[in-house]
């Protein structure tokens, strides 16, 4: 049998959607338009329509086996093929090239191309169930949303996720743990691999952060190492976790092929503590950050739900 041409796979979501009635209007039009280029589409198409309107009848006449099986088959291939649906669009950005690739159900994958403009340097070339097609005018919101948040006009993006890239169980856990870093706040390794039960899994939380399908939305730049340092980011590009750290507000010191993050000059949260404190409050300076949560600024505290410290008053005596 003759492979599809990626064309006509990139098309069959909307070719069989249009069939059945369940087509958006852009999707009708795509389908239609690719049709009146290709005939073995045509042909498929004219299948798909003759099964949908006998299996109808199924409604009102019963109809034999066949023909059920035919309709249940055909609205089966339906869903799969928009479950392996993902629509992604390319766009430059003060941090290089980004791809952004959404489903049905969520966002699946934020990638850095790293120097690369097109679908083949992304994973998505290399990654089977998925079948990938270019997205249209409805992904520019993605686009301008991202754009705020790397200017700094934004501190949520607030979008729907699709963990389906997500590689295990484990790599999900520790994916949505660092999802609820603060923005505007840094946690370690160890404080990640802590609060999903594993203690002495910082190696391998580092492994499933450095394959995050879903960097900047689940932040993994704000995740360092218990010195301090910032250490890996998307395989060896430093630069980019030290600007979304300094857009968010982050005090680093620049080491030598590396920066660290101020401690001295960061708010401290202890692990299971409600109040938030200066960093010469008792021995919250002296403590590791395996059990630390550093923030920026008092409001990056606040907007977690914590409070001032009663003893050391950060809201009275703040950082300067």
């Amino acid at each position: 049998m003759t492979a599809k041409h990626p064309s006509c796979r990139a098309i069959e979501v909307d070719l069989v959607a249009t069939a059945t009635g369940d087509a958006e209007p852009r999707s009708a039009e795509r389908a239609h338009r690719h049709m009146n280029t290709c005939a073995a589409c045509r042909e498929e198409f004219g299948r798909f329509r003759a099964v949908d309107h006998v299996a109808r009848g199924l409604h009102v006449t019963p109809a034999p086996d066949a023909l059920a099986q035919s309709r249940a088959g055909l609205e089966s291939r339906l869903a799969d093929l928009k479950q392996r649906r993902l629509a992604y669009r390319i766009f430059p950005s003060p941090l290089g090239h980004i791809l952004v690739g959404r489903t049905e159900h969520g966002i699946a994958l934020v990638e850095y191309l790293h120097g690369g403009t097109s679908l083949r340097a992304s994973r998505l070339a290399r990654t089977e169930g998925v079948e990938a097609v270019a997205g249209g005018p409805e992904l520019e919101r993605l686009q301008r949303d991202l754009m705020d948040y790397l200017a700094g006009r934004r501190r949520d993006l607030g979008w729907p996720l699709d963990w389906r890239l997500a590689t295990s169980d484990f790599a999900r856990a520790v994916l949505e743990t660092t999802a609820a870093i603060p923005y505007g706040a840094v946690a370690s390794y160890g404080g990640v691999a802590r609060r999903i039960g594993k203690p002495s899994a910082v190696r391998a939380v580092a492994q499933a952060l450095r394959w995050n399908p879903l960097p900047i939305v689940v932040p993994c730049h704000r995740v360092i190492g218990t010195s301090g340092r910032l250490t890996g980011y998307a395989g060896d590009k430093l630069d980019l976790k030290q600007q979304l750290l300094t857009v968010e507000g982050v005090q680093l010191h620049a080491a030598r092929r590396d920066f660290s993050v101020a401690r001295e000059r960061m708010y401290a949260l202890g692990e299971g503590e409600t109040e938030y404190c200066l960093p010469t409050c008792g021995s919250i300076g002296t403590r590791s950050l395996a059990e630390v949560t550093l923030f920026a600024s008092r409001a990056a505290a606040e907007s977690g739900g914590f409070a001032p410290c009663g003893s050391c008053r950060p809201d009275l005596h703040p950082i300067n």
